[in-house]
């Protein structure tokens, strides 16, 4: 049996492990969200991809949900020394991570092919897909003014009322190779 999984987030992470550990990784084919995507500090973040493909390789911090097991953030501490906001949490080799995707996309690669390199590199089994190559960050419309989606939940966690939620190019976006 094949089953194929809409994946995004921690939930999603921990429930694919479990549906892994009973049958073959390799018959699992996850599509995961790309809508809560951010670039920040000049690299593209994928969270829901990174955190479905830390789970899977077994390096996932699971005491936060996210990022690695012991990593560092020593990069953070130096950013912070240059005035950087510091909201969102990038340990040292989760940075690897965005730093190789980020060049991929750059030398033209496609968002599913540097999703493939990367959990084949972590030794992943199961096919994980984005929903789109496409950039299609989630906007938000709030009584304060618009905020990526990653700012309105990580840094203003969940603050500021929502007035409307905003899909950036997804009329444009087409679904990946392989969905």
């Amino acid at each position: 049996m094949k089953i194929t999984a809409l994946a995004g987030g921690i939930g999603a992470a921990k429930l694919l492990l479990g549906l892994a550990s009973v049958m073959p990784a390799e018959d699992i084919t996850i599509i995961a969200n790309t809508g809560d995507d951010i670039e920040l500090f000049g690299f593209r973040i994928c969270p829901d991809i990174d955190t479905v493909t830390y789970t899977l390789a077994g390096v996932i911090n699971e005491a936060a949900g996210w990022g690695l097991k012991g990593d560092t953030f020593e990069c953070l501490g130096w950013l912070s020394r240059y005035g950087e906001a510091l909201w969102f949490n990038l340990g040292d080799r989760d940075l690897a991570t965005h730093i190789f995707r980020t060049n991929q996309l750059r030398c033209g690669r496609s968002l599913s092919e540097v999703t493939d390199n990367i959990r084949r590199s972590l030794g992943v089994g199961s096919t994980i897909i984005p929903m789109t190559d496409a950039y299609i960050p989630t906007r938000m419309v709030t009584d304060e003014g618009e905020m990526q989606f990653q700012e309105y939940v990580v840094r203003r966690r969940w603050e500021p009322r929502v007035c409307e939620i905003r899909f950036i190019n997804i009329e444009s976006a087409l679904h990946a190779k392989g969905i």
